[in-house]
Formats: C-alpha cells, structure tokens, sequence
C-alpha cells in the first residue's frame, strides 16, 4: 500500500487530500484545506508552509501530486499562484518525495472523463469513488481528484514497485 498526498496550490486556499493506494484499490484517509494567514504575501507563504508541512508529519505520504499552473490573464495573479505552488512542490520535496505534477485538464479527464469538467463534476465524481468521505470543500475534492490522477498515471505504482524493488 502507498499512501498519496494531492495538493491543489493556492494563494488564499491550498486544497489537500490524503489517499491509499493498493493496486486499483483507493481509499480515503484525510482531505482538507490550508488557509493562507497574515498581512503580506512573505507571512501568507509561509503560513501556507507551517500548515502544510504538519499535515505532511502527521499522515506521512509516500507519493505527491500537484496541479500545473495555468497562464490566466491576470499576470500578477499567476505569479502569485506560482509562488503557493512552489510551497505546494518544496514541502513534499523537504520530505524526501519525488512530486507527480499534472495539467489540470488531465485530472478531469482521469476522474470525471471529460477534460473540461467543471468543479461540481469533479467533486461529484470523487464521492462517488471515495464513497461516504466528507470533503472539506471544492479546493479538497480538487485535491483529492489530483491524488487519484497520480494513482491512476502510475505515480503509486511506480514507487511500490521501486519499495519493493529496494526491500528485496
């Protein structure tokens, strides 16, 4: 079993959201959403880190995902969003895990199948294969469809192979 950490990078909301992976097995283990905190952009940042690198000490992922960074056209804004997805890439990172990165039109495809599904779709389509999980909102179903893609792309499966690989 692998368990699999999704982070869906964000200045204001960074969905996160835990899964384990056995085989084509998943199953959910935790899902939520780190709150940017403070005046300015350096102490949002950084809050964004302290938050995410306690959950990354509390369920011990073995595998990471992230959302590629769309070009919007508010350039600021996608400066912004590239510096949370930089603290969404560097905490897995400082926990020694190779990050899975995914376009976000490869994760809808993966687990609504369509491309170009919307955010109810999507958070429709992860209940449905997590079933009975609470989401904590539309950044942590986005998570968690992230966590899937990498499950289903072969991020999980490549590591257990490579753990086992090692073990032996």
């Amino acid at each position: 079993m692998i368990r699999v950490i999704g982070i869906d990078p964000g200045l204001r909301n960074m969905g996160w959201g835990v899964i384990d992976v056995a085989g084509s097995r998943i199953s959910h283990v935790a899902n939520g959403v780190c709150v940017s905190e403070g005046p300015d952009l350096g102490s949002r940042l950084l809050s964004l880190h302290a938050q995410l690198t306690r959950i990354m000490v509390t369920y011990r992922p073995q595998s990471a995902a992230v959302e590629q960074t769309f070009v919007n056209k508010d350039g600021a804004g996608t400066l912004k969003l590239g510096q949370a997805r930089g603290i969404a890439m560097l905490v897995p990172s400082q926990a020694g895990l190779l990050v899975g990165e995914y376009a976000p039109n490869t994760v809808k495809k993966t687990v609504v199948g369509v491309g170009h599904a919307d955010k109810g779709q999507v958070m429709h389509m992860v209940r449905m294969q997590l079933p009975g999980i609470e989401i904590a909102g539309p950044d942590a179903a986005d998570a968690l469809a992230i966590a899937i893609c990498h499950a289903h792309h072969g991020g999980a499966s490549t590591l257990a192979q490579a753990v086992a690989r090692a073990s032996a």
